[in-house]
């Protein structure tokens, strides 16, 4: 019974102390729990400034033929750390915070200068890529990340050797999805974040299967969104009006589009649109995924992205 007691004890003690640090200490808790997926990923933390003049932070780590992994609209490099867990023994993964997110910079909002279309954030990540020593790669992306991997494979097919798509942005003629009816009817947009009640609603959104993060982490997560909330605004407008449909119309480059059944930021029949203007493509529907596949579930992501690579390898 003495024993019992004391397991009792030390258990309160351990939950009591999880409890503080997250509560509390929540933006050490934040850190820890980033470089704790970063270093299961075995991905390190690396910064470069490019010709433009810009400051670019990347992960990046293990070995093979390289892949840059691209974040999507209000999102970081982080968003890839736990599919990279499956990729890095196999791959040189590549994950960087584009221009105006995570630690990249951010120029002010009133620069009228930068672009920050998908053609433009595609010649940064080339810079990038040219910077490291590669000249040709496999390129994935997520929403925007996406629309620019298509950009960037648009304007040098010779240079991208394969496209992976998860719920890729830039295909305007696809139905409405839930996401554009609230901005059309209700002028409202859930990805727009002005306060931490507004993540936590835009994360939600996003997902269909989000997984528990603590609301304390929540809103350390939020704090560089809020900060740069007018700036997202014009990224967004700039990038849902660059059309990708006619540049990569016919384009051979072998793709994977990855496309949940319950986006409601893209509408899953975008997938199809895809897959018919793209010759060397193929589509993968989640079900009960939303826009987010690969922190969704992340497992699943990796072994359709897996077994994608390992028939373009197969021999003919």
């Amino acid at each position: 019974m003495r024993y019992i007691k004391l397991l009792l004890v030390l258990v309160f003690a351990a939950v009591l102390g999880l409890y503080y640090f997250i509560y509390v200490m929540s933006a050490q808790a934040t850190s820890f729990f980033v470089n704790f997926e970063r270093n299961s990923a075995k991905l390190t933390r690396h910064e470069i400034v490019l010709p433009d003049g810009f400051h670019y932070a990347y992960l990046e780590g293990g070995h093979g033929e390289p892949l840059m992994l691209l974040h999507g609209f209000g999102a970081d490099k982080d968003n890839f750390t736990r599919v990279a867990q499956r990729l890095t023994p196999q791959y040189h993964v590549i994950i960087p915070d584009l221009l105006g997110f995570g630690e990249s910079s951010h120029p002010n909002s009133s620069d009228n200068v930068t672009d920050f279309t998908a053609r433009a954030q595609a010649e940064r990540m080339r810079a990038l890529a040219h910077v490291l020593g590669i000249q040709t790669l496999h390129l994935g992306g997520n929403s925007m990340g996406g629309q620019i991997a298509l950009a960037y494979a648009a304007a040098h097919p010779t240079e991208v050797m394969s496209l992976w798509l998860l719920d890729p942005a830039g295909v305007w003629s696809a139905p409405e999805s839930e996401l554009a009816k609230l901005i059309g009817k209700q002028k409202h947009n859930p990805l727009l974040v002005s306060n931490e009640d507004d993540f936590a609603q835009a994360f939600n959104f996003s997902m269909n299967k989000p997984p528990y993060i603590p609301r304390p982490i929540l809103n350390v997560l939020a704090q560089t969104s809020i900060k740069n909330s007018a700036l997202s605004e014009k990224i967004f407008n700039q990038i849902t009006s660059d059309s990708i449909e006619a540049r990569v119309t016919g384009l051979k480059t072998p793709t994977l589009i990855v496309w949940g059944d319950q986006d409601r930021v893209l509408n899953v029949a975008t997938a199809e649109i895809l897959y018919k203007l793209m010759p060397k493509s193929r589509v993968v529907i989640m079900p009960n995924i939303g826009h987010l596949p690969m922190i969704e579930d992340p497992q699943q992501s990796a072994e359709d992205y897996l077994f994608f690579r390992f028939k373009l390898q197969a021999p003919k």
